[in-house]
């Protein structure tokens, strides 16, 4: 929105606040603990994520990262998140809104990750639960998109608990793990019940 594109740098933007959790835009002061958790995670991560640059975790490669997410932001064509535990005050994740687009699609897709030793403890079902009503009442999208692996259990459990429902399959839409996959295709509209609010179990 115009709000956002006015603040001039992501670090302004205001940050989402949920049950047991809080989404922030990422800062270059992250990348210490976002380059440990990914790193840490990346085996657990590899077979959800396309292939992962050989400097992928270096520091240069983040700073680009930074920038592409600023140029997204000044754009509103994307938001990107870190999501923080309010307990152990520690990064757990991360979640976009990206390809964002107006006009008579008022429509964005959702993006999400979530580190190893934080998976199937709620934070991503407490982040994305706040993260639906900024993306349709701060944002206007009246419709948010998702795409997920057919063998990937967890995130069509949290798709279909979140209220996205389950449109159809795309062949071959994402390069994954170096290959080109099917999907699942999920979308929610503003007028579907809001998801429940629920935390994280530790």
């Amino acid at each position: 929105m115009a709000f956002f594109k006015s603040l001039g740098l992501t670090t302004a933007m205001p940050s989402i606040e949920g049950n047991g959790v809080f989404l922030r835009v990422p800062r270059i002061g992250d990348f210490e603990e976002w380059s440990a958790l990914r790193g840490r995670s990346r085996q657990f991560l590899a077979p959800w994520e396309p292939v992962w640059p050989d400097d992928d975790l270096t520091r240069s490669a983040f700073r680009r990262r930074i920038r592409r997410y600023e140029r997204d932001l000044q754009e509103e064509t994307g938001y990107a998140f870190l999501i923080f535990s309010k307990h152990r005050n520690a990064m757990v994740g991360g979640a976009t809104l990206t390809n964002l687009r107006r006009g008579a699609a008022q429509t964005g897709s959702l993006g999400y990750w979530m580190g190893e030793p934080y998976a199937g403890k709620g934070y991503m079902s407490a982040a994305i639960a706040a993260l639906i009503p900024f993306a349709h009442s701060m944002l206007r999208l009246r419709r948010i998109e998702a795409a997920c692996l057919p063998s990937n259990a967890s995130s069509i459990r949290l798709l279909e608990k979140m209220n996205f429902r389950r449109e159809g399959i795309a062949r071959e839409y994402l390069s994954i793990a170096g290959q080109w996959q099917d999907h699942l295709l999920y979308a929610r509209l503003s007028s579907d019940p809001l998801p429940e609010r629920n935390g994280p179990k530790s």
